[in-house]
Formats: structure tokens, C-alpha cells, sequence
């Protein structure tokens, strides 16, 4: 969906994406705020971002019976108004991570219009930059608002090429925010998150947590060789044994309540190569239909996501074709059934 918002008196759109029980009533609501890429193709990477990309978290908490909703700030994605979080002087956090916030409080004071959102029961999770954003959401205590969950969250930048801003101010800005703080938050870091490793994220939960902020950190087993995108690849059995217990003292729900819809028994592509094996039981396992994977003549392969399975199939091919070295790729799934079905 376009979700209506209004920022700094401007009316805008954000790109989101809903996942709810499917049944009639109003339930507790979780937002999902995304990261930052980084790199010289900056720019082209936001406008491809897309907030399908938290599906995996988003089926988890909809199966305990919540609605969720997973935005693309201002600039990200197909979302209106212009991107908003350059660094304004230096290596200031502050201001970046403040213009962050807004889009966030502007979603949720839109959904809580929604009638099937119980707009007294709002749980923010945000990742990397987005851990930053829902820090500085409950930084302002927002009406509804009762917990927050900062997953890896942090930025990394520069002042000017080649002088990057140092770890300091990620714990300076981490302060900040937590002197006003009151709104319960669970930080989840990887143990191997090779942004934001485990005495950096200490740091910052100490500074964050010594202004009276309520805040507890769990440190998450390492997952694949750079753990900080856990919450976007790895299956939520990882983690969310250490959120239930957060959502419990709030109150919430924590019990599965909707089975998730058995996902389709294709057959492993004949012939695939061992990488490609494991990359179609990946795809298997991934509860979303905007997906799509593609074969070599040879057995290599290429998965494609996109907000839709039609708009997943290009990227699955172009990335075959570079997987094999400009072997001819054809489709062999579209979400979860066989292309020539």
C-alpha cells in the first residue's frame, strides 16, 4: 500500500507493506523501519529498496496476531518526499536520525486510523539506521507507542571521503536520545555483526540506558559470515525466543496463533550444482510469493525478489546469467509454483 502521511505539515506517501490475520478485529501493531545501503551506488539502491524485504519478521509476528506494517521512509523505494537523513554538519547523527524518526511517527499516527489496528498497542522494530529511528521515536514518548525493538541498529558514514565518523558518535548520539527515553526497548545485536560488534553495541546500550532509558540488550548467536541483517535472512526461530519475553511484559501476545500456509513441495531443479541446491531450499523456505529463481543450462542459478512475483522474475534472471557467466537462464519458479505451471 501508498500509506497517506503527513511530515512537517507536507503530505506524503510511503511505500509499506501489510501483513495481518486474515479475520476480522484490531490488533496490536508492529511498524518495521528499514537500514541504509552504503557505497558509491547509494542512491541507486534506495530507490530499489523494497519493504518486502522484512517478510520474514512480518509473517512471525502476524502468525502471534499482530498487524504489521513495514515502511519505506521518505526516498527509499517508491516513497514521496525525498530522501531526508544526509548528514547535515559533519558526522551529526543527531539531526540525521531525528528527520529518520519522523516518517516513523508519521506512519504510526496514519495507522492507528486503520480499523483493524488497536492503536493503544503499537510496537516499533527497526534494523541498522532503523534501530536509530524507533531509538529516537521513543526518545518522544509517542501516544500508543508501547515498545520498541532496536535490531543491529547504528550508521556508519563519513564527514568528508575517505574520513570516517568515528564509533564515538554513535555512542554520544545513543546518550542523547536516552535521556528523554521512557518507552521500553529490547536492543538484539549478532554476536558477529561486522558493523556493530558486540563491545560497540555495549557501549552504546550503557549510554543509551544510563539517562533512565528502560532498556534491556540480548546478544544473538553469530549468523552467516556478517550477522547484521539476522532480522531480513535468518529464520525468526533464531530470534524471537528472546523477544517473546520482552513482548510478555508488555503485555502482548506471544503464543502462535495462525499456522503459516504450508509453502509449495516443488521438486529441486534437475541438474542444479550444489551451491544452487541449497539456494532453491532457501527459496523454498522464504514465506513470501514475490519471489522468483531462475537456471543455467548448466545447473547455475539466480533468485530474484521484488514486490511482486512478476516484477521478481527480471532480477532472477540477470542474476543467473551473472552466477553462470552468460550461460542461457530461463525461469524455473515463480513463487511457489514451477514457471510452467
Amino acid at each position: 500500500m501508498m500509506l497517506p502521511v503527513v511530515i512537517s505539515g507536507n503530505k506524503v506517501s510511503l511505500e509499506s507493506f501489510v501483513i495481518r490475520p486474515d479475520r476480522s478485529g484490531k490488533f496490536p501493531l508492529v511498524v518495521i523501519t528499514h537500514g541504509m545501503p552504503s557505497g558509491d551506488e547509494f542512491f541507486t539502491e534506495i530507490v530499489n529498496r523494497s519493504p518486502v524485504g522484512y517478510s520474514k519478521a512480518a509473517v512471525a509476528f502476524a502468525q502471534r496476531g499482530y498487524a504489521v506494517v513495514s515502511i519505506m521512509r521518505r526516498g527509499y523505494g517508491r516513497s514521496g518526499g525525498g530522501f531526508s537523513e544526509s548528514l547535515r554538519q559533519g558526522c551529526d547523527y543527531l539531526s540525521a536520525v531525528r528527520a529518520s524518526s519522523d516518517d516513523v511517527i508519521a506512519a504510526v499516527a496514519s495507522l492507528r486510523n486503520e480499523p483493524w489496528v488497536d492503536a493503544e498497542h503499537v510496537v516499533l522494530l527497526g534494523h541498522s539506521v532503523g534501530g536509530l529511528a524507533v531509538m529516537a521515536v521513543a526518545a518522544q514518548n509517542i501516544p500508543g507507542v508501547v515498545g520498541a525493538v532496536n535490531f543491529d541498529g547504528g550508521r556508519t558514514s563519513s564527514s568528508a571521503p575517505n574520513q570516517p565518523c568515528s564509533p564515538d558518535i554513535l555512542v554520544d548520539t545513543s546518550a542523547a536520545l536516552g535521556r528523554t527515553a521512557r518507552i521500553p526497548m529490547l536492543w538484539l545485536y549478532a554476536e558477529n555483526d561486522q558493523f556493530y560488534g558486540p563491545d560497540l553495541a555495549r557501549r552504546m546500550f550503557a549510554a543509551y540506558s544510563a539517562g533512565g532509558a528502560p532498556a534491556q540488550l540480548h546478544m544473538l548467536p553469530a549468523f552467516e559470515p556478517n550477522g547484521h541483517n539476522t532480522v531480513m535472512l535468518a529464520p525468526a526461530d533464531i530470534w524471537f525466543p528472546s523477544v517473546d519475553p520482552f513482548l510478555e511484559k508488555l503485555g502482548l501476545p506471544t503464543r502462535t496463533a495462525i499456522e503459516a500456509p504450508l509453502f509449495a513441495e516443488l521438486p529441486v531443479p534437475p541438474g542444479a550444482v550444489a551451491a544452487c541446491q541449497v539456494a532453491f531450499a532457501d527459496y523454498l523456505a522464504n514465506p513470501d510469493d514475490a519471489k522468483a529463481f531462475a537456471m543455467s543450462t548448466h545447473g547455475h542459478c539466480g533468485t530474484g525478489f521484488g514486490r511482486t512475483t512478476l516484477e521478481a522474475r527480471e532480477p532472477a534472471l540477470m542474476k543467473c546469467k551473472i552466477n553462470s557467466r552468460g550461460e542461457d537462464c530461463r525461469l524455473y519458479a515463480a513463487g511457489q509454483k514451477l514457471a510452467a505451471d
